[in-house]
């Protein structure tokens, strides 16, 4: 689960790592009344996608007219997809330099990890490798403070600004181990002038990211909530399917994530572009398939390809599911099936008796798939017409792309 900015923070300031004031707003009028407290603020888009400056979802105001102006032009923005609902009014900083740092789980190594660069900020992807400082952190021992001081001489921080530094990593690791996190992120780690501060400057958490992992969220019922899925994949998702949108044309639905993955593989190949990825799961009934397909036909593919290799989920359900969701709504558009494995000969005739027949290789599927949505595959591999249920050919074989 990713919290958007101002949740992050909060969760960071209730650890003791220093944070700018700020306040949410999702009016014009309520970030002018924010800019009225706070004087120089920043205004920044609230959604859970990296690269808000670049996109323009970050604004600088000085007065609080200006921040109404700022939070005019960004409420309602479409930033990588995520519509603007809200924004973070935040006090602005008097910024000497821009470091970068973040703990993340390094799958590979089974450890934390902690990524620290003496060169944060907007192009923090472009920083060279030699820049970057990589540092495990030991399952058994965690963090020691030892490894704090290595990381900021690495880093070419002394003196106060080194202490302070070793300070915030050991904050973010409780952070990351007592939230159950997969990534704690401050970019930037603004170094600000404060003449308070010892040696007049301090670090200040100016952007903030917390990625909390889903399994462990039952043991945190102090933290927010976020849904981070469109309506559609809420829809699907609440059938208990797994569901993501993508940005093509051909609707997709197979079994397991493995032969999804595979589906949208070989449309890409053929020239076709994969509306979605929607895992029915290895042993999904009847009903819970047929929603989805109503909901598949409710986001006006161009075609519908329907890809199942039965093992635990039957082919004979899987018609079912079909023959319900044409009944319940109706498929106007093309509907290729492609349907072997576990009581395939009952599956297969439960469509034929309903003039639906079913492809038995997927690459041959595909390509007619693609072709009815238009793009380059090869036609004439089966099937029906330009409209309705579509079929291919019963007794063709596996062919190139062959059983799953």
């Amino acid at each position: 689960m990713k919290l958007y900015e101002y949740m992050a923070k909060g969760v960071l300031a209730s650890y003791g790592v220093p944070v700018p004031a700020g306040r949410v707003a999702d009016s014009p009028e309520a970030a002018a009344g924010a800019a009225g407290e706070f004087g120089p603020v920043a205004v920044k888009a609230q959604v859970l996608v990296g690269g808000r400056g670049k996109a323009g979802g970050i604004r600088l105001a000085e007065t609080p007219e200006q921040a109404r102006e700022a939070a005019a032009a960004i409420l309602g923005m479409n930033l990588k997809g995520y519509t603007v609902e809200k924004v973070y009014v935040e006090q602005k900083l008097a910024i000497e330099r821009e470091l970068y740092l973040s703990i993340a789980i390094d799958a590979a190594a089974k450890k934390p990890l902690v990524i620290a660069s003496a060169h944060g900020g907007m192009n923090i992807e472009d920083v060279p490798e030699k820049d970057i400082v990589r540092q495990h952190i030991p399952i058994r021992w965690g963090l020691m403070p030892f490894h704090t001081r290595e990381l900021a001489r690495r880093l070419g921080l002394t003196g106060d600004l080194a202490r302070q530094f070793g300070d915030m990593v050991l904050k973010l690791f409780t952070v990351f181990r007592r939230t159950d996190a997969e990534l704690v992120e401050v970019n930037p780690l603004a170094v600000c002038r404060d003449a308070a501060a010892p040696g007049g400057l301090r670090l200040v958490a100016a952007d903030a990211r917390l990625n909390v992992d889903d399994d462990a969220l039952f043991r945190h019922p102090d933290l927010p909530r976020t849904v981070e899925a469109s309506p559609v994949e809420r829809r699907v998702r609440e059938l208990g399917l797994a569901y993501v949108e993508l940005e093509g044309d051909i609707a997709v639905m197979a079994n397991g994530a493995g032969i999804t993955m595979a589906t949208l593989d070989v449309l890409q190949h053929y020239g076709g572009r994969p509306m979605n990825f929607l895992d029915a799961g290895g042993g999904a009934a009847a009903e819970p398939m047929a929603k989805a397909l109503e909901v598949l036909v409710s986001t006006g593919p161009k075609v519908i390809f329907v890809n199942i290799f039965g093992g635990i989920t039957r082919c004979d359900e899987v018609a079912r599911a079909i023959l319900a969701a044409r009944d319940a709504v109706g498929i106007p558009m093309p509907l290729v099936v492609r349907l072997v494995g576990t009581n395939e000969e009952e599956g297969v005739r439960l469509l034929a008796d309903q003039g639906i027949q079913a492809f038995r290789s997927m690459d041959e599927a595909a390509r007619r798939a693609v072709s009815l949505a238009g793009g380059p595959a090869a036609t004439g591999v089966g099937g029906g017409g330009a409209g309705g249920f579509h079929a291919g050919d019963a007794a063709g074989g596996s062919g190139a792309g062959g059983r799953w």
